[in-house]
């Protein structure tokens, strides 16, 4: 593996920003990340890496060694009375492992369709839409620990799962996933909870992915039309008695519990409350359609970006007493 100067990024993040990292490779095997990890610390620059670049901000110049991972690999490892194994490459498409997960009669993860990003990006952020999250089915993978360069397994209590959250987030840069295997159960339920998924409680697993994505592209704009990062920010999640006095003031606003006894918020509601759907800093906007989406109108520059998200943080904490944490990474 030979790293490229002047690295070119633009074409490979979502949000479509022109960006060059000093330095930049692709990886398609483990030898290739061992190599990248050994340039990147002989030319004294961080190692960041990118999957299908859909959870980043780029700036303009990153002086950094950027990998691209594009690791292959789709296979059906193990089959028992009770569960399929399924072993993927960290570069192959999410949704591309969905369809395929389908079309082998392993259903499970059609809640999970639609989500852009690479399957090793998933456990970094425990992805989840719909009702359910990647640690439902996770049972391993591997990764590079760039501390020893040696590869190493996690199971599911050692990636400390979390909402949108692992230890691969807490610790950003030390390990590197280049393997994730998935555990499918055989005893299929759907899971048509969520609001808009109503009426397919008889529905077929593909059903079920086809409304999924539909509903994702009702919500979401289509990034290959109009640069983004889908959801900037995480719904937030606040104590009982917060909830309680925002309801008191905004009946209408919606709760979802969770499990530990706290309250979920939807980010994208309070935005919108704000009345901010639909406005614009430089090249930077707001969705009209999402208030939770932000988009590049073009020409957008990670500035534009931060200062947008910004002014939407202060806005949703002075009318609402809540933070939004912004979920894509800037680089």
């Amino acid at each position: 593996m030979l790293p490229i100067s002047h690295f070119e990024l633009s074409m490979h993040n979502t949000f479509g920003l022109t960006s060059y990292a000093r330095l930049g490779a692709v990886a398609y095997s483990r030898a290739d990340v061992i190599d990248a990890v050994r340039h990147a610390r002989g030319n004294e620059l961080a190692l960041h890496v990118l999957g299908e670049g859909s959870n980043v901000v780029l700036s303009e110049r990153i002086e950094a060694f950027v990998l691209l991972m594009r690791i292959g690999g789709c296979e059906i490892t193990d089959r028992t009375r009770v569960a399929d194994f399924v072993t993927v490459g960290a570069g192959v498409s999410w949704h591309g492992l969905v369809e395929w997960t389908l079309t082998q009669n392993m259903p499970g993860l059609e809640n999970l369709a639609g989500i852009p990003g690479s399957v090793g990006a998933g456990p970094v952020q425990n992805i989840g839409a719909y009702g359910v999250e990647l640690a439902e089915f996770f049972e391993s993978l591997v990764a590079l620990d760039t501390a020893t360069l040696e590869f190493c397994e996690f199971d599911g209590p050692a990636c400390r799962f979390d909402y949108r959250d692992s230890i691969f987030k807490r610790e950003p840069g030390r390990f590197i996933i280049v393997e994730v295997t998935l555990r499918l159960p055989r005893e299929w339920q759907p899971r048509v909870g969520y609001s808009g998924l109503e009426g397919l409680e008889q529905g077929t697993p593909d059903q079920i992915k086809d409304a999924v994505v539909s509903l994702r592209e009702r919500k979401l704009p289509d990034w290959r039309q109009i640069g983004n990062a889908g959801s900037f920010f995480h719904n937030p999640v606040v104590a009982q008695t917060h909830a309680l006095r925002l309801q008191n003031h905004f009946p209408t606003i919606p709760v979802h519990p969770t499990p530990d006894g706290r309250v979920k918020l939807s980010a994208g509601w309070l935005i919108e409350q704000c009345g901010l759907k639909g406005m614009r800093r430089g090249g930077a906007g707001i969705s009209a359609d999402h208030g939770l989406v932000l988009i590049n109108h073009g020409g957008a520059r990670q500035q534009d970006v931060a200062l947008l998200a910004e002014y939407v943080r202060k806005c949703v904490n002075e009318k609402f007493s809540v933070d939004l944490v912004q979920e894509p990474r800037a680089l």
